[in-house]
């Protein structure tokens, strides 16, 4: 397979994540975008380190992944917090949480 189609793709997922980002309000499908962004960065990684022939892209990719999972573990914490005040997961009412 070509690995331009593998670069489309991750550009696609890039796409779908952001506008994910960009449109949803609930927090939990905000991290899932987020997630699906991070994930096609680490496609594109991937794929321009098979082209290159070299190794730098899937260390990268390898310490984006590390990054992407202590985020969910912080991130979901926060969800979870949130939602046990508030009884809601909207990113709306996040914003009522100022000191």
């Amino acid at each position: 397979m070509n690995p331009v189609n593998y670069l489309y793709l991750a550009a696609l997922l890039f796409t779908i994540g952001a506008a994910g980002v960009l449109i949803r309000k609930n927090a939990i499908v905000l991290f899932m975008c987020i997630e699906l962004m991070l994930n096609a960065c680490n496609l594109a990684f991937v794929t321009f380190s098979r082209m290159h022939g070299n190794l730098d892209g899937q260390i990268v990719a390898f310490f984006t992944m590390v990054v992407a999972a202590a985020e969910v573990v912080v991130g979901l914490a926060i969800i979870v917090s949130v939602f046990r005040t508030r009884h809601s997961a909207s990113v709306d009412d996040a914003s009522l949480m100022k000191l």
